[in-house]
């Protein structure tokens, strides 16, 4: 998947990284490169833990189908 990502200069520390289409997402770096790391890894972590909020026992009969989009 691909993801948009806002890159700005930390204030007191490296760089900050935010991504706008998972609320909550940040992570910082030194450098672009560590923040850039550092927010993919955020991204999975933040994936994973919807997905664990969002799948419960279901009451009835579903089906679960990934999309790309």
């Amino acid at each position: 998947m691909v993801y948009r990502v806002v890159l700005e200069k930390g204030e007191d520390f490296g760089y900050i990284a935010h991504c706008p289409a998972i609320p909550g997402c940040h992570s910082q770096g030194e450098s672009l490169e560590e923040a850039l790391e550092n927010i993919k890894d955020a991204i999975r972590g933040c994936l994973n833990a919807l997905d664990r909020e969002l799948v419960t026992p279901p009451q009835k009969d579903v089906t679960f189908v990934e999309v790309t989009v």
